[in-house]
């Protein structure tokens, strides 16, 4: 039987749908990311997120650490901050490290805070005042900068209280600034302990900044008070062995530093402060050598170019009349800083206790007025004078003039040079006694000697006791 067939004709293979338009715009679309992929990479525009970074990244806090342990390990500053084949600046020191951890993270106040005390401390280890006046400028301006971020902050009030103190006392600034710079210092202080009134560390520098001022009884009842909240901070035995000393208590004050040095025993300054109150206070220079040497020491492995040590020691050789030594450790430290002048007026005032009068003038020279690398034998190199500004350096203007005039012939006479010297110490120290007693003398025989008497052999002025006072904030 004939059927029609009717609807769609057959097909022996499996159907195919139609292309979806949107799904070939999805594919044309990836396609060209890809390439666009490929040539960024290509051209530099993008980094591949497999490809290893230049240089590891590391953490703020790590830095913070690192910082520590090189505060540990007497580190605070180390010249050589270059590292072989490299334009980037090496970590070698803690400065170096809080400034590292501040590029990461510049709000963070206590990493401010901690920079300017460790900036402070650092400028005991710099050779002459002009950089360690730097130093302490760097200090302010980093105490300053954490000031700014946390106005309320007991312990950032509190160094930069003892930025300021540190920064008047240095010798490249005026009289007048140093009494406002300690008043502005006191109001810092006073404002960490309003905001806690047992913060240590805020009432062991506001006890140096009265020491400073010479309230000296206010300031041992704070220096105590810091002990006792804290035991194992440096800052705390440092400051209050600086009170101790500043009111004689020698003793007291050598136990206060030796507890501060075990707790940070690379910090070659208090061995420093130890050795003079033993050589000072307690008369005693073969235990002040011992710490002098022990400082030495450490500042050699530590590379540290600071001639403080060797000055010390060839004061305490002086004093004990061995000259040679004296004079061997003087020239040390002339070679880690020949632009010193107090370092010419010292080495100058060895070799006059060591009667080496004609020695003592070109070094002595060099202290007071000044001299040019020709003039200067020794250091080869120019050296700017000493103003009259304090009564260290009124020693080494007295024992020039003193020199000056003793060498005078009639047919050689210094006196010319040497009176108006000792006038200007006369000026400006009326009242020390010690000091107008050799200033009458050296000026009897330039008398004796312009009113026609040849002195003859006459015996040298009577020599002062050349070792400065205590230093304010060490």
């Amino acid at each position: 039987m004939d059927r029609e067939l009717v609807g769609k004709r057959p097909s022996f293979r499996p159907t195919r749908k139609g292309a979806n338009f949107f799904r070939i715009l999805f594919w044309l679309g990836m396609i060209l990311i890809v390439l666009w992929l490929l040539l960024s990479l290509r051209s530099g525009q993008m980094i591949s997120p497999l490809q290893p970074t230049p240089t590891p990244t590391r953490m703020a806090e790590s830095y913070f650490l690192e910082a520590k342990a090189y505060f540990d390990a007497g580190k605070l500053d180390d010249p050589s901050n270059e590292v072989a084949g490299s334009t980037a600046p090496a970590i070698n020191d803690a400065i170096d490290a809080y400034q590292a951890a501040l590029e990461r993270d510049p709000n963070n106040f206590q990493a401010w805070a901690e920079l300017a005390r460790i900036q402070v401390y650092s400028s005991n280890m710099l050779p002459n005042d002009t950089v360690r006046f730097t130093r302490l400028d760097e200090a302010l301006n980093s105490a300053t900068k954490a000031v700014e971020l946390a106005p309320d902050d007991s312990t950032v009030r509190a160094v930069r209280a003892f930025a300021l103190d540190w920064y008047a006392y240095n010798p490249l600034v005026p009289k007048e600034q140093t009494v406002e710079l300690l008043n502005e210092a006191e109001r810092e202080a006073s404002r960490a302990i309003q905001l806690d009134p047992d913060n240590p560390l805020g009432l062991a520098f506001y006890a140096e900044i009265l020491a400073d001022q010479q309230k000296w009884l206010q300031a041992e009842k704070y220096a105590s008070q810091a002990v006792q909240l804290d035991p194992n901070s440096m800052d705390a035995h440092r400051v209050y062995g600086y009170v101790l000393e500043t009111l004689s208590q020698y003793k007291a004050a050598i136990e206060q530093y030796q507890r501060a040095a075990e707790i940070a025993p690379n910090q070659t300054f208090l061995y420093v402060r130890i050795g003079v109150n033993f050589r000072e206070g307690i008369k005693n220079p073969d235990r002040a050598l011992e710490y002098f040497e022990r400082a030495a020491r450490i500042n050699s492995q530590l590379g540290v170019q600071n001639p403080l040590p060797y000055i010390e020691i060839a004061r305490t050789y002086t004093q004990m009349g061995q000259f040679f030594i004296a004079s061997r450790n003087a020239e040390r430290a002339l070679s880690l800083d020949n632009l010193n002048a107090h370092t010419y007026g010292q080495l100058g005032i060895i070799f006059r206790r060591a009667r080496n009068y004609e020695g003592a003038m070109p070094l002595l020279q060099c202290a007071v007025r000044g001299c040019t690398a020709d003039e200067n034998e020794m250091g080869k190199t120019d050296v700017q004078g000493l103003p009259l500004s304090s009564l260290t350096v009124a020693y080494y203007y007295v024992e020039y003039g003193t020199n000056l005039a003793f060498l005078s012939r009639p047919n050689e006479n210094y006196c010319p040079e040497a009176l108006p010297i000792l006038q200007q110490v006369r000026q400006a120290f009326p009242d020390d006694t010690s000091l107008m007693e050799i200033v009458q003398d050296s000026e009897g025989i330039c008398r004796r000697l312009q009113g026609g008497s040849s002195p003859g052999e006459p015996s040298p002025a009577p020599e002062l006791d050349v070792t400065p006072t205590p230093t304010p904030s060490m």
